[in-house]
């Protein structure tokens, strides 16, 4: 047996404070969003109770170390392509089409599950285990090998990321490519292939941009692109237009959080109505409430935790597990990025929980799995007397 002094100071303290800050927030902002006449379900229990399981889940993932997620990168990757493949096939008694999309295996009693959301991590520890191999291969680094790399990495995001697309789930799917997009920069891939390929696919995206605001037909005839996708670019543009369908849920936001003002209406003062508050629009309860000071606290919160994973991610001696924290600060920065950008018309609406606050079951998990791995590191992080400065991963 270890010694407990020595596992009680390699735990991660700042972690456990810093989760159990959301897990206040968290309750507090669900508590005040189910309290209208839409629910009757306690949203705020459930909460607690994935919260409770979320820990045991970090408890269950920080056991193993480096070497161990290495290992089970593939065959976990391979589970959760199992799981969305099998999502595509079940009948709609298990997998049920959910606002227009079939994302969930419904399983009573348990509730429903969101595959997408663990498949998230487990892509994060293949793309991770897909880097560390290939530079263990070649020591040599050359344009050509960086290539290399690249299409690997590519071809281990597009399986996922199409599957997702097929259910559809554009919010997911672009956290997928957020993923991909931050462990593509720190892999050591040359920018003489990343300026390229991203600045070719920003113009690809910007002459979308331009197409659904001034040419939709084209869209429409040749991709056979859904009206319905439109609808949000322009409500996200012109919400005041669109009011009554696709931008009523910005409308509504902007109203609860601009009424708050600078310190809110206090705790279970809201005055706004926001359908399905307690999930994608948690951020506006909280802007409403507690104002521009409470929601200037809550996006402190989340600097502070990408903070505390940059320093995870630079402390440690293992390039792997380097990977693994570039993956997961990539994976929670664009979800709070996105979430809070849109409810306040900064990007368009999609269904993207804000972590850790959200209430969800499956979405919580992922987060506490991502935790985990990050716990993990932390967990088994050695430190050598005579250990170099280098941290060339090539």
């Amino acid at each position: 047996m270890g010694n407990p002094s020595k596992k009680y100071d390699r735990f991660d303290w700042t972690l456990t404070f810093i989760l159990m800050l959301f897990f206040l927030t968290s309750c507090a902002a669900i508590y005040s969003a189910q309290k209208t006449g839409q629910y009757s379900e306690n949203f705020m229990f459930k909460q607690i109770f994935w919260y409770v399981v979320g820990a045991g889940i970090i408890g269950v993932v920080m056991q193993f170390d480096s070497e161990q997620y290495r290992k089970l990168s593939w065959y976990l990757y391979g589970f959760g392509i199992f799981l969305l493949i099998g999502l595509y096939l079940a009948p709609a008694s298990i997998a049920p089409h959910i606002n227009n999309a079939k994302s969930w295996f419904v399983i009573d009693p348990i509730g429903s599950i969101q595959p997408s959301e663990f498949m998230k991590v487990f892509l994060v520890l293949a793309l991770s285990n897909a880097i560390y191999i290939h530079h263990e291969k070649h020591e040599r680094k050359s344009f050509q090998t960086d290539l290399l790399l690249f299409i690997k990495l590519g071809a281990i995001t597009a399986f996922p990321l199409g599957l997702i697309m097929l259910q559809p789930d554009l919010g997911t799917a672009l956290v997928i490519l957020a993923i991909f997009t931050g462990l593509i920069l720190v892999s050591g891939i040359t920018w003489k292939i990343i300026l390229p390929l991203y600045g070719g696919g920003a113009a690809l995206g910007a002459g979308i941009l331009y197409l659904v605001i001034w040419k939709p037909e084209i869209l429409k005839e040749y991709l056979k692109v859904k009206t319905y996708q439109f609808g949000r670019i322009y409500a996200w543009i012109d919400p005041e237009s669109y009011q009554s369908e696709y931008g009523y849920h910005l409308i509504k936001s902007l109203r609860a959080i601009g009424s708050g003002m600078l310190t809110g209406k206090g705790f279970s003062g809201r005055e706004v109505y926001i359908p399905e508050s307690h999930t994608d629009f948690i951020f506006s309860v909280i802007g409403e409430e507690y104002g521009f000071v409470g929601g200037s606290v809550v996006i402190s919160l989340f600097f502070l935790l990408i903070y505390h994973l940059i320093k995870t991610a630079l402390d440690t001696n293992d390039p792997f597990n380097t990977y693994i924290s570039a993956g997961v600060i990539s994976m929670v920065t664009f979800h709070v990025f996105q979430n809070i950008g849109m409810t306040i018309q900064l990007l368009p609406i999609t269904g993207i929980p804000l972590p850790f606050i959200s209430y969800g079951g499956s979405s919580l998990m992922g987060n506490m799995l991502a935790m985990g791995l990050i716990y993990g590191i932390h967990y088994h992080h050695k430190t050598y007397m005579f250990a170099s400065n280098d941290r060339s991963f090539s």
